[in-house]
């Protein structure tokens, strides 16, 4: 019984009914291996909801810096120049340079920007190795 209720969710139908129309198949080589329906993703999702979370909160702030003077607003904070930087303070000088034109306090969204990044990574970090990919060699 849970075999049919699982085949119906599918789009299966009961076993008693004809099945539609099918599509053709591929044609499979041999030596592959179909792949499994979840397939895991390439990226982890978790930081990339952070690294997300941050950056809308960025704009969300930039549009407060900034509201009346568009027009003067940076293009974009980008945030993994700023975490190529070493330090704190080399990023809190990265950010005023790009926040110059603002008439605004903004060492708030400084601190708070760069506390916010202690936790995101590169984004060429957060890919996950493909299974396909050979292992890098062992020293």
């Amino acid at each position: 019984m849970a075999a049919n209720r699982v085949g119906r969710r599918l789009g299966r139908g009961s076993p008693g009914r004809s099945p539609g129309p099918r599509r053709p198949q591929p044609a499979r080589s041999p030596g592959l291996q179909r792949r499994q329906a979840r397939v895991t993703v390439k990226y982890n999702r978790r930081e990339l909801q952070r690294r997300l979370d941050t950056e809308q909160w960025i704009d969300g702030r930039l549009e407060e810096l900034y509201r009346g003077r568009e027009a003067e607003m940076p293009d974009e904070v980008n945030i993994d120049e700023l975490l190529e930087l070493d330090t704190d303070e080399e990023r809190a000088q990265k950010l005023q340079g790009i926040l110059r034109s603002c008439d605004n306090d903004t060492e708030d969204f400084v601190r708070e920007l760069l506390d916010q990044l202690k936790g995101l990574q590169k984004q060429q970090l957060l890919q996950r190795p493909s299974p396909e990919d050979p292992l890098p060699p062992q020293p």
